[in-house]
């Protein structure tokens, strides 16, 4: 009986759940249940989108002082630079205001001339909304002038117009928004670094809509789009609303002979020069993209970039060798990747990174090609005139043979190159200059090179292994450089070495002697006539007695530093409208 009454009470309890679990189950789908359900999930949804769309922040630091300057963003290192005798300036980083990535670093030696206006510019040329960070290392302020003390006071800093020598300095701001923070410590004295900063400051981010532009959907602007997503510092080619082309569609030169000779740019880690001269060579009538390879020095990827974003072919490669012997390493791959590209191709084009080339480049070529063909005794083409200064050259139409190799522009023989200068080429323990070693006698063989009187490329570059900012003042800035777009070159004909001889002979016969009386520094010694033929004999014993030709070429102010641009020991060059032929005596067979 007792077993009985439990099997009942066991049963009646398994009854009374199934009942209130249908009816559990009954009220879970009904309308007013799911209802509720419905708007809960909904709502933690938009919770959650709300969490995502809410601006997050980054914590920065920044520190600067005499020998160490470090950014990071909540907690991890993006800039450290501790090393010694090396960074000197205002370090500027640049960051993505919605995400935080890094977009740009530069370093601005402003205790040299110059510098202050190269971060002015770069700092122009970023986007309004990024993120912007300073910092001093040693020295920031002995060439900083007022133009960029009131850029940086514009971007927010309540420092810039009293920041003094060896004063340390850090910042974070917004282009065209808030600055974040500041801080300074003044050097107490002119022989000691003011106290080491340390700026810590938390800056919003915002949504990633609100850093992109809307750009119509081309071929061209999926590159500009891929580009500007994460590279700064290029001004209007990330412009939102009036961005720059980046197809340039160059006037074709007619009876182009250089239509298939490809075009070697030779670029290391220097991107926004790179970004310049293919501006211009893109531009330059004749131009073909599809002819076009840049060369890079190391694996880097902003220059890569910069190649990409303007539809180009881009090649890095393993540096070898150091300093000048890594130059000539570069080249000598450069040149004998692009044959291997261009299994066809008799000729090659090099041009280096920070050359601005000439509307007319590629027509200079196409007139003057053919003489490599044509003279057995030329060594080259070249588009610079190492002479040619504002005040010395200036008729564009006007070509000259030279015993130099003057490079900065200049078009190859396929078959010089293979046959006698890639497998003799310097290799990398020699820390020599491709161009020097070019230049030797033993490797000219006595061959000479076309070059025009005034060049067409410009030498724009003001940092480098062999270069700064005073040594491109004094020697580059004031070269002349042809902005016209149609010049018919004089005479091509002529540059054929006996009609050459011709010429000069005939120059000579022609020409008014100066009074030697006078010294070549003073204003008065080329007369204030034009259009006349002028000549000035000057002391040269043998070959290389060059010291009376330095001494006339530092009065001249043009290049002093060694012996170029010569034929026969006699120089060519324009001087106050004149043509004006210097003759080395005894020595040149003119003498």
């Amino acid at each position: 009986a007792l077993l009985v009454v439990v099997l009942i009470i066991t049963i009646g309890i398994n009854v009374m759940f199934i009942l209130d679990t249908n009816r559990r189950l009954h009220e879970e789908t009904s309308p007013t249940g799911g209802g509720e359900e419905l708007i809960d999930g909904e709502s933690r949804r938009n919770s959650l989108r709300l969490q995502e769309s809410q601006p997050k922040s980054l914590a920065i630091e920044v520190v600067s002082s005499q020998i160490r300057v470090a950014v990071s963003v909540d907690g991890t290192t993006i800039l450290e630079d501790g090393e010694m005798h090396k960074g000197r300036g205002i370090h500027v980083m640049v960051l993505n205001q919605a995400s935080g990535s890094v977009m740009a670093q530069r370093t601005f030696d402003t205790y040299s001339p110059h510098e202050d206006e190269a971060m002015a510019l770069f700092l122009n040329m970023v986007s309004d909304g990024r993120i912007i960070i300073f910092a001093i290392k040693d020295e920031g302020t002995f060439q900083m002038k007022q133009p960029a003390r009131d850029l940086l006071k514009r971007l927010g800093s309540k420092r810039a117009q009293v920041i003094g020598w060896r004063d340390m300095w850090a910042m974070v701001t917004q282009k065209g928004g808030k600055m974040f923070g500041e801080s300074y410590s003044k050097s107490t004295d002119f022989s000691v670094w003011g106290a080491p900063v340390v700026l810590r400051t938390e800056v919003p981010l915002v949504p990633i809509e609100e850093s992109e532009c809307d750009w119509a959907d081309s071929e061209e602007n999926r590159r500009r789009k891929e580009f500007c997503s994460h590279i700064e510092g290029y001004g209007s080619v990330c412009s939102c609303t009036d961005p720059a082309p980046l197809l340039f569609n160059p006037e074709p030169v007619v009876n182009n002979e250089v239509r298939d000779v490809p075009v070697a740019i030779i670029a290391s880690n220097r991107p926004h020069y790179l970004y310049r001269m293919l501006r211009s060579l893109l531009s330059a009538h004749g131009a073909s993209p599809e002819m076009i390879t840049v060369f890079i020095d190391g694996y880097f990827e902003e220059p890569l970039e910069v190649t990409k974003l303007f539809g180009l072919r881009g090649i890095q490669h393993t540096p070898i060798g150091v300093k000048n012997a890594r130059i000539s390493q570069h080249y000598k791959a450069s040149l004998t990747a692009t044959f291997n590209i261009f299994p066809d191709a008799k000729y090659a084009i090099i041009v280096e990174e920070d050359l601005d080339v000439s509307p007319d480049f590629f027509s200079y070529f196409s007139q003057t090609r053919r003489l490599l063909e044509e003279d057995e005794t030329l060594y080259c083409i070249s588009a610079w005139n190492d002479q040619g200064y504002e005040h010395t050259s200036s008729d564009p139409s006007l070509l000259y043979r030279v015993e130099t190799m003057p490079g900065l522009g200049w078009i190859l023989k396929r078959s010089l190159y293979k046959v006698e200068l890639e497998s003799k080429w310097p290799t990398p323990d020699k820390m020599w200059d491709w161009d020097m070693w070019m230049r030797l006698p033993e490797v000219r063989k006595g061959r000479e090179c076309v070059i025009p009187d005034i060049s067409r490329t410009y030498h724009f570059g003001a940092s480098g292994l062999n270069m700064n900012s005073y040594f491109q003042d004094i020697y580059f800035k004031k070269h002349s450089f042809n902005t016209l777009p149609h010049v018919k070159l004089k005479n091509v004909d002529s540059l054929k070495k006996s009609n050459y001889e011709d010429l000069i002979v005939d120059m000579i016969k022609r020409g008014l002697v100066l009074d030697h009386t006078k010294s070549p520094c003073e204003e008065s010694f080329i007369p204030d006539k034009k259009d006349e033929i002028i000549i000035m004999f000057i002391k040269m014993e043998e070959p290389k007695d060059f010291v009376t030709w330095l001494q006339v070429a530092k009065c001249f102010k043009i290049w002093d530093l060694d012996v170029r641009g010569y034929h026969k020991s006699m120089w060519r060059l324009h001087m106050k409208g004149n043509e004006m032929l210097v003759i080395g005596v005894p020595h040149s067979e003119y003498a």
